[in-house]
C-alpha cells in the first residue's frame, strides 16, 4: 500500500476537499413570513386606493409599515434568535428614531398645519 492513498475516515478534515455536513432547516418560516407580508401589503394597496388622503389612511400606513420591518428585522435578519436585551437594545432606538424621522417629516412637510381639526 502506498503512503499516497487516501484511506480517510468519513467525516475527517480533510482541508484540501472538506465539505461539512449541512442541516436543511427548511423554507417554511420564510414563505410563511413571506405570505405575510404580502398580505399586509395588499391590504396597503386596498386602503390607499379605497380611502381618501385622511389621519387615518396616514397611520394606518405608517403602522402595518412598522409591522412590516419588525417581521423583516425578527425573520430574515435573525433577531428573533437573540438574547430578549439584544432585542430591545436594537429595536427600541429604531424605534424611537423612526418615530422622531416621521413625526418631523410631517411637520416639515406641511401635513401637520394642513389638518383640519
Amino acid at each position: 500500500m502506498s503512503s499516497h492513498q487516501n484511506n480517510h475516515i468519513e467525516g475527517e478534515y480533510i482541508p484540501e476537499s472538506y465539505i461539512p455536513h449541512t442541516e436543511s432547516h427548511g423554507t417554511k418560516q420564510l414563505w410563511k413570513t413571506f405570505w405575510i407580508l404580502l398580505f399586509i401589503t395588499v391590504i396597503d394597496f386596498i386602503i390607499y386606493f379605497v380611502f381618501p388622503a385622511n389621519m387615518f389612511r396616514n397611520i394606518t400606513f405608517i403602522v402595518l409599515g412598522v409591522i412590516k420591518a419588525i417581521l423583516i428585522i425578527g425573520i430574515f435578519m435573525h433577531l428573533n434568535f437573540e438574547a430578549k436585551f439584544m432585542r430591545w437594545m436594537i429595536i427600541l432606538p429604531a424605534i424611537i428614531f423612526i418615530s422622531y424621522l416621521v413625526a418631523f417629516l410631517m411637520i416639515e412637510g406641511g401635513f401637520i398645519s394642513s389638518m383640519k381639526y
